[in-house]
């Protein structure tokens, strides 16, 4: 208890005496009386020692509410006595040195900085002038510097900036001084004016004085001149005047210096130093050109790779990898064009808007490549911005929250007159509908029942709980029957073809049979070689519809006595031949190739032998609104601006959903500098680039190498995108996706085909032209693959794949048209590297799982041919036809009238609309799968969603942009997609039908858009 009394008692006595020193002092400074120096140099050194020697002085001196700090501040003004002046700086300094920035603040609020500046300047008239105060005063300058935005200005206003730099060139001896006036030169520095100011002034030259080769001796001067040197070549007058005087090779040869002599890396900060001087003095093109003429991409290069060891080197390695990526010469896209390969002649060309400008562009002006300085001075914008911003949150008004409730009423008056509306009815046959004619569920009048809710709002049951029984299963299977050898010398010599009969050839074939069985085996191995090159192209012949294309398999059989090809072959297939080959032709529709996986000779001879033997190919039932012949209907019916020949197998097999939630990918460590460094690699090693075109839409005539380590590509499908692809090294390639019809951008969706790949190796796949950002690849994401041998193996799944991923900023730049007027943009690289399971195999890649147009008709027919005609109201109209002739479906789904008397089709008429679309961004193709599930639910038993159909008339557009789908793009502008006016204008006459009728203050009407 003593000891806690006693120390008590001394942190009072210790704070009454400070509060009784700081009182003396003013007391002095109001007497001004002759003689009262001494005694203010003696008051000023006991307050020095308490600051010293107690923190809680320290504090209470900077407390808020405390005077401590102004009372110094005055004294400093007012005296006139060297050592009263010199103890009020030690004081200063003591009490800003601890306590992080917010002491220096409260010094700065006090009117510290001007003080400082007005004795600084007084200070240097003195001749020669006294050291000590010059080092106490730019101490104290330093370290309050960068808590005062306007020291710049103010040490310009007072003219002190040539003071210090005048110090440091008559002092480059005198280490002591010159460190603290280095330190105000970088706050001063800070100011792009004070920049411009000092280096007219010999300041660049002069730092290039005091920095120097490596040594032990006087390391933090030679870091603080490098910082300061770093602030000054922000500015592009000094920049320039480096790179005139060949300083960017100095920096370039003391950088490798250090690196080689700082072999224990204790000096990493002044080796970065070294670095942020080159990363500033490259920001203007001519530093650039001076860093490649100098060799720096190589001498870069190599010391990041010697640092890449050692963990806490990664300051280095990350610097050194901004600063080449910044330097890497910019190139054009390897096109002809950036336009997009296809284009589609617009009936009408609007008379301005983005596809105006895009016509009346002249030849080669869309992919000019822009030189501009674009890293120029981006630490002061982004000063700025962040001014601007705190701007802003002080004037912050939320306007998105409505509060006055008038207006959030619904308008009573029809927004546009009804006349207008009138064409529209043809979408609401529904309205008119008197179901006489109907096999309703009870036809028997029933006593009327007057139903409040029948003029007014319906109230939507509570949806109860799901009691859905668990899916069954099931599987469908490709059986074919092998017979006749006889043709076994001919497919030795060429590709199988297996061509399915015309239903008039073949009446009795069990391909239109619904109720087969479906025989399962373990895996592929049980296919012979011959089946396996028989499916290498199939050509599907029309038909007309029938039965089968609404069962849920996809069975096809091959009979000996039926006039198919049969297949017999004793050799593997050693040749593939290329997709996308052939065209429509009448009504022959082309699959892509299928896998030739080699088997042994005497496998291959046992199974040829045992010709009855029946072979099946597994393939999972996918959906049971999936139809293999039903989905190539509608492809023949689905027209393309490239006219595309082939259907993708993902599209034709169908896939079934991972059993499985889809993981995030945990990113390797420093995986996008490692990728970056190899990208460096072309530049600095290019004879060892191969760079060959093996893929281009642009070049027809361009022919697939035959080597047979080089992957074959292929995109010329529904809703394929990728227009050309470049081998780079043996096993790297990189992938150029198409813009969008009539654009000269948007990239981003991405579907194609590759082939011909080995196993155990690791191909890496570089798509080059994205134009977002930034991407989800960086944070887990992965792109889709679907392999056709494991299709075969009753696993047809899109899958993630793929390891390394990453998406960075390239080199490639994107002209100031393509990118909207904002010159200096560059393109950006999704990187990703797979490794194929399965030799020889077919693997689809896809930027998320595709959903194509005739997929949506596909689905919409089985729906309309499985659903209960008595039950569910379900209706297919045609909104409009794209400019393509494409059909925009528009789909009705609610519950049959419980009778055709009159108080049930009143309440059926009276149902409030609920609308849904999806898919105006042909890219964003999670929104159909959405939209399936949604139409799937509204189609089903389910008694919730009995009750929706009940309550509610559904009016849905599954796809707003047909054309922009089938033909792979990504945004699509909506001056090419006419229709989405229609869909607007839909959307209107469905609100005004609504508000029409006596709802009153009630909205039935709801919107929803799916994209």
């Amino acid at each position: 208890m003593n000891k806690v009394k006693t120390s008590s008692e001394k942190s009072v006595s210790t704070s009454s005496r400070t509060m009784s020193l700081l009182s003396q002092l003013e007391k002095i400074n109001l007497d001004s009386v002759l003689g009262e120096a001494d005694n203010a140099r003696y008051v000023t050194s006991k307050i020095l020692h308490l600051v010293q020697s107690q923190e809680k002085t320290r504090k209470e001196m900077t407390s808020k509410g405390s005077t401590g700090i102004e009372v110094i501040l005055s004294t400093l003004e007012n005296t006139k006595d060297p050592q009263t002046i010199l103890n009020i700086l030690n004081i200063l300094i003591e009490v800003v040195s601890v306590g992080g920035g917010r002491r220096a603040s409260v010094l700065v609020t006090k009117g510290g900085t001007q003080i400082l500046l007005q004795l600084l300047l007084t200070a240097s008239k003195d001749t020669p002038p006294n050291e000590e105060l010059m080092v106490l005063l730019h101490t104290l300058l330093a370290k309050i510097g960068p808590k005062d935005k306007k020291i710049g200005m103010k040490a310009r206003i007072n003219g002190a900036l040539n003071i210090s730099l005048n110090l440091v060139k008559q002092n480059l001896q005198n280490h002591r001084l010159i460190l603290p006036c280095l330190q105000v030169l970088r706050v001063y520095s800070t100011n792009s004016v004070n920049a411009v100011s000092l280096g007219k002034n010999g300041v660049v030259e002069l730092m290039f004085k005091i920095i120097g080769p490596f040594s032990k001796k006087n390391t933090s001067l030679m870091k603080v001149a490098l910082d300061t040197l770093a602030a000054l070549l922000k500015s592009k007058t000094n920049a320039r005047r480096a790179v005139d005087r060949g300083y960017v090779h100095v920096l370039l040869t003391i950088y490798v210096d250090w690196h080689r002599h700082d072999s224990r890396h204790r000096y990493m900060l002044i080796r970065k130093g070294v670095l942020q001087c080159i990363k500033s003095v490259t920001n203007i093109k001519l530093g650039r050109k001076a860093f490649i003429d100098a060799n720096g991409m190589k001498i870069l290069y190599n010391t990041s790779q010697e640092c890449l060891a050692v963990r806490t080197l990664d300051p280095l390695v990350n610097t050194s990898s901004l600063i080449m990526r910044k330097c890497f010469p910019k190139n054009r896209l390897p096109l002809p064009t950036i336009k997009s390969a296809f284009h589609f002649q617009l009936p009408v060309i609007p008379a301005s808007g983005p596809v105006a400008q895009l016509y009346n562009l002249p030849p080669d002006v869309d992919d000019v490549v822009d030189e501009s300085d674009d890293n120029d001075d981006a630490e002061t914008e982004s000063e700025i911005e962040t001014e601007n911003d705190d701007d802003r949150d002080q004037h912050f008004k939320n306007d998105d929250i409505e509060t006055d409730i008038n207006k959030l009423k619904p308008r009573q008056e029809l927004g546009r007159p009804i006349e207008e509306l009138k064409i529209y009815e043809q979408f609401f046959p529904e309205l008119s509908e008197n179901f006489q004619e109907c096999d309703l569920v009870s036809k028997e009048p029933k006593p009327f029942v007057p139903d409040a809710n029948l003029c007014g709002p319906i109230v939507v049951p509570t949806a109860g709980e799901e009691h859905s029984a668990e899916a069954k299963q099931s599987m469908k299977g490709v059986i074919l029957k092998e017979s006749n050898p006889l043709l076994a010398e001919e497919y030795n010599r060429r590709p199988a073809f297996l061509e399915l009969p015309k239903k008039d050839s073949i009446k009795d074939s069990s391909l239109h049979q619904q109720n087969d069985q479906r025989n399962l085996l373990p895996s592929c191995q049980c296919l012979s070689q011959d089946i396996v090159k028989g499916l290498d192209r199939i050509s599907l012949q029309s038909s007309a519809k029938n039965d089968q294309y609404y069962s849920t398999g996809c069975v096809i059989k091959k009979e000996s006595k039926t006039s198919l090809t049969t297949l017999a072959c004793s050799k593997p297939c050693e040749h593939v031949s290329p997709c996308g080959s052939s065209l429509f032709e009448g009504s022959s529709v082309q699959l892509g190739k299928l896998c030739c996986t080699g088997v042994d000779s005497e496998e291959e001879d046992s199974r040829s032998s045992s010709s009855g033997e029946q072979v099946v190919l597994e393939v999972s039932d996918v959906s049971p609104v999936h139809d293999c012949d039903l989905y190539i209907e509608m492809v023949k019916t689905t027209k393309s601006i490239p006219e595309y020949s082939e259907v993708a197998y993902p599209d034709y097999f169908g896939h079934i959903p991972p059993p499985f939630k889809e993981p995030i990918l945990e990113r390797p460590y420093g995986v996008q500098r490692t990728k970056i460094s190899q990208d460096i690699e072309r530049l600095i090693h290019q004879n060892d680039i191969i760079d060959r075109v093996v893929y281009d839409l642009d070049n027809l005539s361009c022919s697939v190498p035959e080597e047979a380590d080089v992957l074959k590509f292929n995109s010329k499908f529904e809703s394929g995108n990728l227009r050309k692809v470049i081998q780079i090294r043996k096993n790297e390639y990189d992938l150029i996706l198409n813009s969008d019809i009539n654009s000269n951008h948007y990239h981003q969706w991405f579907y194609f085909e590759v082939s011909g790949m080995k196993t155990g190796i690791g191909y890496r796949f570089n798509i080059i032209n994205c134009e977002k950002s930034n991407s989800q690849f960086n944070y887990g994401m992965q792109p889709l693959m679907y392999s056709v041998q494991e299709a075969l193996n009753s696993r047809p799944c899109w899958t993630r794949v793929g390891t390394d991923i990453c998406y960075y900023k390239n080199h490639f730049s994107r002209s100031s048209i393509a990118a909207g007027g904002q010159k200096g943009k560059s393109y950006y690289t999704i990187t990703f590297t797979v490794t194929f399971q399965h030799k020889d195999d077919v693997c689809y890649f896809a930027y998320h799982y595709p959903y194509t147009y005739s997929t949506l008709k596909m689905h919409l027919q089985k729906l309309e041919s499985m659903h209960n005609p008595q039950q569910i109201y379900f209706r297919q109209d045609v909104l409009c036809e794209t400019l393509a002739g494409n059909s925009c479906p528009l789909v009705t789904i609610t519950a049959m009238p419980e009778s055709n008397y009159y108080e049930h089709i009143c309440q059926f008429r009276n149902r409030p609309y609920v609308f849904l679309s999806a898919r105006v961004h042909p890219g964003e193709t999670n929104a159909s799968w959405v939209m399936k599930g949604t139409l799937e639910y509204l189609m089903s038993n389910n008694p919730s969603a009995q009750c929706l159909r009940e309550s509610y008339i559904f009016k849905i557009i599954p796809m707003l942009n047909p054309d922009g789908v089938i033909n792979g793009n990504y945004l699509s502008p909506n001056n090419f997609m006419f229709q989405v006016s229609e869909f607007w204008l839909t959307l209107v006459f469905i609100l005004q039908k609504s508000r029409h009728r006596n709802c009153r203050d009630t909205i039935y009407s709801k919107f929803l858009i799916l994209n």
